[in-house]
């Protein structure tokens, strides 16, 4: 495992890359590594009193009990944009084109002064950046093993199985797959739910992480959400000692 970074994609948007990645972090700083966020692409920020803050960064942040100076913070989110839309298109809405090779130096930076590099990336493995490059291509060139997020209920087998076979072309070590339960699940969708997993590990051959349960509204310091992030993704739990002893 390239023990520089890992980075953190989802199958889809809204999938819960956000959750995992800053339960991740804990976890990493809980086995005592010097480990950070890096959010190189952000759409849908939030306008504040000194320019577009990233709600996902700050999310992982705060989550981790981390503060950051101000170098820092341009660093670990360097492309930030206010529409809530593809990368590519709020890139060429803002007239600021997103380029790969910033994104590598900004992380190289980080990584001078830090151990570990958690990177969330946005949306899907196949997110446009501009006309040519996608969010795989990021991925390729900073050459992490891949964590991917996938949401639990119907229409999940698809999506990762697609995504995985994507990833392995690109060569990309792919870590494992972890479950995020984005809506209450009905009686009805109960067999759906459980099966689903075992399908993807099986077909997928990839090592499932667990699923995290369904919450609700969720916040950073939400103890109760770390409480079962821990019990409900043992998988995560293994990764994070793993990497410190590696």
């Amino acid at each position: 495992m390239n023990q520089q970074g890992i980075f953190i994609t989802g199958t889809s948007t809204e999938v819960g890359k956000t959750v995992i990645s800053a339960g991740l972090l804990r976890l990493c700083i809980n086995a005592g590594m010097d480990a950070l966020p890096m959010k190189p692409i952000q759409t849908g920020c939030e306008e504040t009193a000194i320019g577009l803050s990233s709600p996902d960064l700050q999310f992982s942040l705060e989550a981790a009990g981390l503060v950051l100076n101000e170098e820092e913070l341009a660093l670990a989110s360097p492309y930030r944009y206010l529409p809530a839309c593809s990368p590519h298109l709020a890139a060429k809405l803002a007239g600021n084109r997103i380029e790969i090779s910033e994104i590598t130096e900004c992380a190289d930076q980080l990584l001078q002064r830090h151990e570990l590099l958690l990177v969330e990336g946005a949306g899907g493995v196949m997110v446009p950046l501009d006309e040519s490059q996608t969010m795989l291509d990021l991925m390729k060139v900073l050459g992490y093993p891949v964590l991917l997020v996938a949401h639990v209920g119907l229409g999940t087998i698809n999506h990762a199985l697609l995504s995985l076979e994507i990833l392995r072309q690109a060569s990309l070590e792919v870590l494992g797959v972890v479950f995020n339960t984005i809506a209450p699940i009905t009686a009805e969708e109960e067999f759906i739910c459980e099966d689903n997993p075992k399908v993807i590990s099986s077909l997928g051959k990839v090592e499932v992480m667990g699923a995290l349960r369904y919450l609700g509204g969720i916040a950073a310091t939400d103890e109760n959400l770390w409480k079962h992030f821990e019990q409900d993704l043992p998988g995560l739990n293994k990764l994070a000692e793993r990497m410190q002893n590696d």
